[in-house]
């Protein structure tokens, strides 16, 4: 069976190069033996799918992303490019959208992760109407604190503008901040507005903390949440570590509920995000995501994470 090599993103400056941001990862893969292959990252995002993939080799056989996240659309169009000269993304479509959205992957973990409902864009960069979010915090319990993303990703760096909610009862703040945020995110809304309950986890320094935040709401909780990142591959974790956003914190997540969960996904490559709760009640799952743009912490060891993709 062909050996999986590795597609990364050019350097926009030096498309001959890796984009300085993977170039330590290409650099560790051809120490391990793998092989690696560049792509044009804004021709992705343009919608020019088969330039961007013109230096992959064709009948190239396996192949596994490590780049910068794609809308799933985009991904789409990536790996039909990919199929038509003779190459094939480990990860399909499909699997890509079930992991990189939380839609995807919410009713799995439902009870393992904070409370969401979620309201679909219809393509254009405008928040829900009134009826709609009312319905939506209804969905979600009618009150206590929440946090507002899209599909994706949060704003937790204008976490009183744009991302948390003191109170879901105060229908006029839920607006507000929705609105804020769909304004700020423009034409990069992922998929639609969700809600999540929001939770104290375990802060790095003791307290409690918000995985979701970086300065904690108002009155004085939340911090930075002390969070591990977790690599699985075919359902078994490969490489754990600290968050990228805190590389040098040391985190042992207990990975006995979260083990069954990625096995019933069912995705090849993912990566979830894990915090524990302040209370003392265990583990939480904060996000799910494909393995493939999931960053990585600057200074881990990946070499058994890059081993077993060219092993898969």
């Amino acid at each position: 069976m062909p050996v999986p090599a590795i597609l990364f993103p050019a350097d926009p400056l030096n498309p001959r190069r890796p984009d300085p941001h993977f170039a330590w990862e290409a650099r560790l893969l051809r120490e391990l033996g793998g092989e690696h292959h560049l792509v044009d990252h804004d021709a992705l995002l343009a919608g020019h799918a088969e330039e961007a993939v013109r230096r992959v080799p064709r009948d190239g056989g396996p192949l596994w992303y490590r780049g910068w996240m794609l809308p799933s659309a985009r991904y789409a169009a990536f790996a039909a490019a990919l199929t038509a000269r003779g190459c094939g993304l480990l990860t399909s479509p499909a699997g890509y959208a079930t992991a990189h959205e939380l839609p995807g992957w919410y009713d799995v973990f439902d009870g393992a992760t904070p409370a969401s409902v979620w309201i679909p864009s219809t393509g254009v960069p405008a928040p829900p109407g009134p009826t709609e979010l009312a319905a939506a915090v209804a969905r979600l319990g009618g009150h206590g604190p929440a946090i507002v993303k899209d599909y994706v990703k949060s704003r937790k760096h204008e976490w009183h503008e744009a991302c948390y909610v003191p109170e879901l009862a105060d229908l006029a703040a839920v607006g507000r901040v929705v609105a804020r945020f769909v304004e700020l995110q423009g034409e990069f809304l992922a998929g639609g507005v969700v809600l999540r309950r929001y939770e104290e986890f375990e802060r790095a320094d003791g307290g409690p903390g918000s995985a979701d935040s970086s300065p904690g709401p108002a009155g004085g909780r939340g911090g930075r949440a002390a969070e591990a990142r977790v690599w699985w591959l075919d359902g078994e974790p490969v490489l754990v570590g600290p968050h990228p956003d805190a590389p040098h914190d040391t985190v042992e997540p207990d990975l006995t509920g979260v083990h069954a969960l990625v096995r019933t996904l069912g995705c090849r490559f993912v990566t979830t995000d894990l915090a524990s709760r302040a209370d003392g009640t265990g583990w939480r799952v904060v996000e799910v995501g494909d393995g493939q743009v999931s960053d990585l912490p600057h200074g881990i060891d990946a070499a058994g994470l890059l081993a077993s993709l060219i092993a898969a």
